[in-house]
């Protein structure tokens, strides 16, 4: 795994265009806001014991009548659940850097003695791990629509609790403003909970650390390049956040 340290956008940049050099390809982005973290989806980072059909059972329950639209699949329901902030088996990657590195360094003053960190993914070199791979052109990224990630559903996982597959990197409709905004794409996890960088060699991801003390810096960069909550986040709730922060 490349693993360096960065302290600025124009680091970063420098750094990824020699590291795109010795693995071409789509890459995808996830900021972490302390540099410790896995790439572990939400729901096995989690120490509760409750099932994620139960999870969804529950969010099923509540919110089908709130919805604007009914989901049609249980991946749509694993869609809706993760916008609400519900732990999933999703774990959120984006194609810009710029997006990521703001998630990275955004609650810098939350946290003033913590390193963080923007992974980057390559995906097919992931998805090689899962057997997922396109016999013609040697790399594929799949959609939650094909068939090879039915077995990644919750009613299959339910059905084959003795099965345990890698996780897959998979692009998903981009059916809402902030996926749209956020230019979203994700992994998901099977049963085996595995942290992304620990699989194979891991010459598939890249882990640049953001020390404490430059994320004040690259969140002032990011601002000037125009990453803001609104843009990231195109909601009436990011405008209140925003006029509440003019008022400090």
């Amino acid at each position: 795994m490349i693993e360096r340290q960065v302290g600025s956008v124009s680091e970063f940049l420098d750094a990824l265009q020699a590291d795109q050099g010795a693995n071409p390809g789509t890459i995808w982005f996830r900021g972490h806001a302390d540099a410790a973290w896995e790439l572990l989806p939400g729901f096995m980072r989690s120490a509760a014991d409750t099932s994620e059909t139960t999870l969804l059972n529950r969010f099923r329950q509540s919110a089908a009548m709130l919805a604007d639209r009914r989901p049609s699949s249980s991946f749509d329901w694993t869609f809706l659940t993760q916008h609400y902030g519900v732990p999933t088996r999703l774990l959120d990657w984006s194609e810009s850097p710029l997006i990521s590195m703001y998630f990275a360094v955004a609650d810098w003053a939350d946290r003033p003695s913590t390193d963080a960190a923007l992974w980057c993914l390559w995906p097919t070199a992931l998805n090689k791990h899962a057997n997922i791979v396109d016999k013609v052109e040697g790399q594929y990224i799949p959609s939650f629509e094909d068939e090879e990630l039915q077995a990644y559903s919750t009613d299959s996982l339910r059905q084959n609790t003795r099965i345990e597959l890698f996780p897959v990197a998979t692009i998903a409709t981009r059916n809402n403003a902030r996926i749209q905004a956020q230019m979203g794409t994700f992994t998901i996890h099977h049963n085996k909970k595995v942290p992304i960088e620990t699989i194979g060699d891991g010459t598939h991801v890249a882990k640049y650390t953001i020390p404490f003390l430059a994320r004040e810096r690259l969140a002032r960069e990011l601002k000037l390049l125009g990453m803001t909550r609104f843009s990231l986040f195109p909601e009436l709730a990011s405008v209140g956040a925003i006029l509440k922060e003019m008022m400090q």
